[in-house]
């Protein structure tokens, strides 16, 4: 299958709200981290991110990280591009305590502190994908 990943932030970040609503912490925050990797990796592309073709991949392992890595990564790109100016994240990468690995973690490790607090990265992601969509980048 073709990487899309302004397809896979929406889902992902759809399905993490039901999942927050109701109460399912441990879901929804491995889906905010989720949707939060695709929507800047989406806007990475526009950015200028190498993408290689053969591998439906970013061409730059350091590009294929997730939401814990991605953040640092988006600005590198972000702060290069002319129209990145208006595109610019919250300082602190609220993922530094996420990692896809915790997936399989127990549930009862997760609470919603800690998925809000991911869930306002996930947002912040979600409003850059809007404004872009929005002024024509994507």
């Amino acid at each position: 299958m073709q990487a899309d990943f302004l397809d896979a932030h929406g889902r992902h970040w759809d399905d993490a709200e039901r999942l927050h609503q109701a109460q399912r912490w441990a879901n929804a925050d491995h889906l905010y981290g989720m949707a939060t990797e695709c929507g800047l990796k989406r806007l990475m592309l526009v950015f200028g991110m190498p993408w290689d073709v053969a591998k439906d991949r970013p061409a730059q392992a350091d590009d294929r990280v997730h939401a814990d890595g991605i953040w640092a990564r988006f600005e590198s790109y972000r702060s290069g591009y002319v129209q990145g100016i208006g595109y610019g994240l919250p300082v602190t990468n609220p993922y530094l305590n996420w990692c896809v690995s915790d997936r399989y973690a127990h549930q009862s490790n997760f609470d919603q502190t800690r998925t809000q607090a991911h869930q306002s990265g996930a947002q912040a992601v979600r409003d850059l994908i809007i404004k872009a969509q929005r002024e024509g980048l994507l």
